[in-house]
């Protein structure tokens, strides 16, 4: 299995908490080193864990930033990756979407068609998508209830068409098929702002 830089990242972290605890373990265990030059270990460790902490925090707060303002309009930061990345339910479930306007349809991966009711073996996989790794074959269907909540706002979309995935597919894509139904889509920066 592959990491991403995310994955990575959160490992460092982890690793650097572990290495904090372990390191106070074996600092109070130590008789022969003098009080001051153990108490300056204890805090450096303790400065070193809050630092580490503070980062994990960053990371997760900032990670599918989602926010509404207040006339209704939705506003996603990039995440680490640059992309933008939102989160519905479609058909009661969650799904993590990465927001792609290079993609003509909002497209599933296997694993999240499964997830929502769909079963990914006995669809008709008829069409084909031309993708960085070249052509895959994709089957339409449709989702009764994809659902954007934010923020005490809630947005039903019934009987969105999307196309399932037949190849490998790491996050289900949201294409213009879905994109098309906000009336405004503005990028600024790291900045996406979607206007009903």
């Amino acid at each position: 299995m592959e990491l991403d830089s995310d994955q990575i990242m959160r490992l460092v972290y982890l690793g650097v908490w572990g290495t904090v605890l372990i390191g106070y373990f074996l600092i109070a265990r130590t008789q022969g080193i003098g009080q001051s030059l153990r108490q300056l270990l204890l805090w450096g460790l303790i400065f070193v864990g809050v630092a580490a902490g503070y980062g994990l925090w960053q990371e997760i707060s900032t990670q599918n930033q989602v926010t509404v303002t207040g006339d209704g309009a939705i506003v996603l930061r990039a995440g680490r990756d640059g992309h933008f990345h939102l989160g519905l339910d479609v058909n009661g479930t969650p799904v993590q979407f990465i927001v792609d306007t290079g993609a003509s349809e909002l497209v599933l991966s296997r694993e999240d068609a499964a997830r929502v009711g769909l079963d990914p073996q006995s669809l008709p996989y008829l069409g084909t998508a031309r993708t960085a790794n070249g052509p895959v074959g994709i089957a339409r269907v449709t989702l009764d209830d994809v659902v954007l909540s934010s923020g005490g706002l809630n947005i039903h979309d019934r009987d969105v068409p999307a196309f399932v995935n037949e190849g490998q597919l790491d996050i289900s894509l949201l294409g213009m098929g879905y994109l098309r139904r906000y009336a405004r889509i503005s990028i600024e920066g790291d900045t996406l702002r979607l206007e009903r």
